[in-house]
């Protein structure tokens, strides 16, 4: 089975969606893969403007937790993918792993719109990356 790990600074909203949706798409469509997610810093709970915008397409991420990163996490991926630096450069995971990076927006403290479109980004971007 091949495994997606998603690594952000705090894995309280981008990282948590993007695992969310893989597992989601590989439970309805019998995919082979699995979605793990994590973060450098890990948060102390998840985005509650994400777990909302998660819940309206019908993905719930609640009972989820914001996971510290581990090297079994690391040696477990087939593929890391780092959700955009812009919360802390320092630590960013790109600087500890090679990784593809997605680059996008930190939805921590953004309204329901904006985290509604980069929810929709990520759902493209796992979509692409499954396809």
């Amino acid at each position: 089975m091949r495994c997606l790990l998603f690594v952000c600074v705090h894995n309280s909203g981008r990282s948590q969606m993007a695992e969310a949706f893989v597992n989601h798409f590989a439970r309805t469509c019998g995919l082979a893969v699995c979605g793990e997610s994590a973060g450098t810093v890990g948060g102390k709970q998840l985005n509650p403007i994400a777990i909302q915008a998660m819940e309206e397409i019908g993905i719930p991420i609640t009972g989820q937790h914001p996971k510290l990163l581990t090297q079994e996490m690391v040696a477990r991926a087939d593929e890391i993918i780092s959700m955009g630096c812009g919360v802390d450069a320092e630590a960013c995971p790109t600087k500890f792993m090679l990784t593809e990076d997605w680059g996008l927006d930190d939805p921590a403290g953004q309204p329901i719109e904006t985290v509604r479109r980069i929810r929709d980004e990520i759902r493209i971007l796992v979509e692409q990356k499954l396809s």
